[in-house]
């Protein structure tokens, strides 16, 4: 999962300034770790000890405000109301990947997938982009290939993944939606060489560059079997204590090889 947290942190600067080049400076100055970040360690954290993840995400979403959260999130986790939205939002993707590394066997990643997207994002595009990402994270991490993580991906959730980062990057946009953001997001992993690569990819594609590099990352890191040192190292720099201490001990606990 620090894949993700990779690529929202590095995708942060371009969220409202896309650019459309894989050349550029990979931790800029503004660089920040945003809603994608927190949400994802909720999960991981919830993962880890066992927690109710909308408690969890209701505790995380107080502890760091101004995350730049979604406005139906936000109604959610200040609500003593904890029924889901029924959003196809890409939140139900970017903070997905901590499950495709925990769980022991394909279905059961599915199973939890589902599970733990539908306290909120419980629209089947919601459930099918979350899917579809903890599916490829748990294939990347169990040595497939990312011919096998393509095929799977397109036969079992129905997404195109035809056409090339060349092809999307031109008239490619700001997308809120699973569908709008999760294929593109998986197509930079799957024309990728490393993982900087990978995240290089989903952000010169523009839109939402914090999120799509965020879905990016985490697939990455499995693949790629972990992290750039010097990557990882820069990312924890960015977390306070707490957020490091849950990254470090799921990663302990979860490896991605």
């Amino acid at each position: 999962m620090l894949g993700a947290l990779a690529g929202d942190i590095i995708g942060s600067v371009y969220e409202w300034n896309h650019i459309k080049t894989k050349e550029f400076p990979l931790f800029s100055p503004g660089c920040h770790f945003t809603d994608d970040t927190v949400l994802t360690v909720a999960l991981a954290d919830a993962i880890l000890h066992r927690q109710d993840y909308a408690r969890t995400m209701k505790d995380y979403y107080r502890r760091y405000p101004g995350r730049d959260y979604g406005g139906a999130f936000h109604q959610w986790a200040r609500s003593a109301d904890s029924r889901p939205y029924n959003s196809w939002g890409s939140g139900a993707a970017m903070r997905i990947s901590p499950a495709g590394f925990a769980g022991r066997s394909l279905p059961e990643v599915l199973r939890k997938a589902k599970a733990y997207t539908e306290v909120t994002h419980n629209h089947p595009e919601g459930v099918k982009g979350a899917q579809a990402i903890a599916a490829a994270v748990f294939l990347a991490r169990t040595g497939r290939s990312q011919k096998d993580i393509r095929g799977y991906v397109e036969d079992e959730f129905g997404y195109d993944l035809s056409r090339t980062c060349d092809e999307i990057r031109p008239a490619y946009r700001f997308d809120e939606s699973c569908q709008g953001t999760v294929p593109q997001a998986l197509t930079a992993f799957l024309e990728s060489e490393d993982f900087e690569d990978a995240v290089r990819n989903a952000v010169s594609l523009g839109g939402d560059s914090d999120t799509l590099a965020c879905i990016t990352g985490g697939v990455a890191e499995a693949f790629y079997r972990g992290v750039p040192k010097r990557i990882a190292s820069r990312v924890m720099g960015f977390l306070d204590d707490d957020l490091r201490k849950v990254t470090v001990g799921f990663r302990k606990h979860y490896p991605a090889g």
